[in-house]
């Protein structure tokens, strides 16, 4: 596909007038992680704040770099399962992706003080590499709806003099609201509100009858990745305090493909001038991708042998992303009674002007979060963790803050909230074989619960210790339902209890 660079102030509306349509959902796809690491931090649910000594513990407080005794690396393979149920106007369907992944890698080395007068006794430096999301699913829903999406052309197209949107203009010379216009202009979806045509007119009207049933279906598939390195510097002071530090490379690459259907009953359009459309096919594939900055700091503290707090910030990350789009639309449709040709008759037109959109670089700023812990050690037998974690996801933010960005940025003002997180982990030791369990929970980002509701997960795993090895295996399952709708303008929106099953192993080893 041709690809097109857009330039200039007309990119910039374009950019604009995409993310409001995709937004606020986008952001969050940069906000919040899934539970991924190692099968011992994910069989304790990711309770490990004030744990330490795990590749995937140093993610959540770096201060756990320095838990570790002798220099340790760790692998983890893990299969990811995820089944949609999806209910829209009384229809129930159905999906499930499955993934498969090297979903973390790393590995922590020690430095013993050998100044013996010091309080400082060790130093570590690590190198972690986790997969903060998985984006891999897919998922599609039908059933009959109260309104058409017509409306969502209508709304681009209303105020544009049709000589924009006419054959006076290339396709790729157009903004990204203009070429939604453009499209149903040309497969007859929409029209100039006056007959004959004025093309000094900037109102239209709709083909698709306003009266009768909508049968919609939505087909969406994801794929890509959220990756995170981190480099981890720990300290400990006496044994009784560590100290961490994490500065991380993000990296994430995300592709969306989704196609919405439409065909309607309705009766045919009286005025012998206009088409009557009956049925619709609209593709959208979007591809996202770039890198970002992040950095965490932590400690932990040995109130006593057994009992450890933990305290850690995770700043923003701040991302530069590039958007990619490219789009087309399908119509059938019945030809008006004063066509010149075949009136009356069943047609179809098409529009794919097969080009890729490529709009330019902007930044995203995620929203910090903090993290406290708690953690009960049984001397060799086995402990208890909990972690409470807090992020305000309304400082989701569109940097500069110019005033091409400011009416995102209160997108995300006006309808997200802060949230809390609550993690509890538990691991008992029987000789050689370790087991563990753990329950975590998870606030809606959304001040409307409705729109993506609360999450809550539980796991268990088992693991079993050579002696400089060990091998560790977990399950996790978590779900939340959420609606989506056919297109982000619309209310009509499908209820979708997703549903994710994760397989993990991990081999540590030391060295």
């Amino acid at each position: 596909m041709k690809k097109y660079i857009f330039t200039a102030i007309t990119a910039l509306s374009a950019v604009v007038a995409s993310a409001q349509e995709l937004a606020p959902s986008d952001g969050l796809r940069y906000a919040m992680d899934n539970l991924n690491g190692t099968a011992r931090f994910r069989g304790m649910s990711g309770a490990f704040g004030a744990v330490g000594g795990d590749m995937s513990a140093i993610h959540v407080n770096p201060a756990g770099g320095a838990i570790f005794n002798f220099n340790t690396a760790a692998a983890t393979l893990n299969l990811l399962s995820t089944k949609s149920n999806s209910r829209y106007f009384g229809t129930t369907t159905n999906d499930r992706d499955t993934s498969f992944d090297l979903n973390q890698a790393g590995g922590i080395f020690v430095f013993h003080n050998q100044d013996l007068s010091s309080g400082w006794t060790k130093f570590t430096f690590g190198i972690a590499y986790d997969n903060a999301n998985n984006f891999d699913n897919s998922f599609n829903y039908r059933g009959t709806g109260t309104r058409s999406i017509d409306q969502f052309f209508l709304n681009q197209a209303n105020g544009l003099p049709v000589g924009v949107i006419d054959n006076n203009y290339r396709y790729d010379e157009l903004s990204f609201q203009d070429q939604q216009a453009y499209l149903a202009y040309q497969t007859y979806l929409i029209d100039t509100s006056t007959y004959p045509f004025n093309p000094d007119n900037p109102n239209y009207v709709s083909n698709v009858p306003q009266t009768g049933s909508y049968a919609h279906q939505n087909y969406v598939n994801t794929n890509g990745y959220n990756g995170k390195l981190a480099f981890n510097f720990a300290s400990s002071y006496k044994d009784r305090l560590y100290i961490g530090l994490n500065l991380n490379a993000h990296f994430t690459d995300y592709t969306k493909n989704s196609t919405v259907y439409e065909s309607n009953n309705g009766p045919v359009n009286t005025d012998p001038n206009y088409a009557t459309i009956r049925q619709i096919q609209f593709n959208n594939d979007m591809h996202t991708y770039g890198s970002g900055f992040s950095f965490n700091i932590g400690a932990i503290a040995k109130i006593t042998d057994e009992l450890r707090l933990g305290a850690a910030y995770e700043s923003p990350t701040w991302y530069r992303l590039t958007d990619e789009l490219s789009q087309s639309l399908y119509t059938t449709y019945v030809a008006p009674a004063n066509s010149p040709t075949s009136p009356g008759a069943t047609r179809s037109a098409s529009l794919n002007p097969n080009i890729i959109n490529v709009y330019p670089t902007y930044t995203l700023q995620t929203p910090g979060k903090f993290t406290g812990s708690l953690a009960y050690i049984f001397g060799k037998s086995g402990l208890i963790s909990f972690d409470y974690g807090v992020k305000d996801y309304s400082n989701i933010k569109f940097k500069p803050n110019n005033s091409y960005n400011s009416s995102l940025n209160d997108v995300y003002k006006n309808t997200l909230t802060t949230a809390q997180e609550f993690r509890v982990g538990a691991e008992y030791k029987i000789k050689q074989v370790s087991l563990r369990g753990g329950y975590r929970f998870e606030e809606s980002p959304y001040k409307d619960e409705k729109i993506v509701g609360d999450l809550k997960g539980y796991s268990a795993g088992i693991g079993y210790n050579f002696g400089s090895a060990r091998l560790d295996f977990a399950y996790g399952h978590s779900q939340r339902e959420m609606d989506v709708p056919l297109l982000s303008s619309m209310t009509d929106s499908a209820r979708i209890n997703s549903k994710i099953d994760s397989f993990t192993l991990t081999y540590t080893v030391g060295f």
